[in-house]
């Protein structure tokens, strides 16, 4: 396909996507990027947040928390730390964990490190919910 770009999306999971699409716009650390077919080749690191894929009037949303983009003319890949399809999340879900996890926080008296390692997991989750 001569006007589309080869688009891949890897978690440490699993392959999430594999497709040939228009566009993708991937978080980047300094900002929003747009990638095109025969896009010139670039390397970033990934901020957490929407990658949006899309193909036609079609539109996949896919939220990554941090990662790598490799942008070469021949295509798109996303190495994503963590990555779920924004349609999968459940937004009643993710504000009890949220509760939860900030109940546990104020409840907590721990070791520094464990505090910091509770305090990730609510950002985390609050990001999330941010994407829908």
């Amino acid at each position: 396909m001569a006007d589309k770009l080869h688009f891949n999306l890897v978690s440490p999971e699993r392959e999430l996507m594999s497709a040939d699409v228009d566009q993708v716009d991937i978080p980047g650390a300094e900002g929003l990027l747009g990638v095109l077919p025969k896009h010139s080749p670039v390397m970033t690191i990934l901020a957490p947040g929407v990658v949006r894929v899309k193909d036609g009037s079609e539109e996949t949303r896919i939220f990554v928390r941090g990662g790598f983009a490799d942008i070469s003319p021949a295509g798109l890949t996303v190495l994503a730390e963590e990555a779920v399809l924004v349609k999968d999340l459940n937004a009643d879900d993710l504000a009890r964990r949220i509760k939860n996890r900030e109940e546990d926080l104020a409840d907590m008296d721990t070791l520094p490190e464990t505090r910091r390692q509770a305090e990730m997991e609510l950002k985390q989750l609050k990001e999330l919910q941010a994407a829908l």
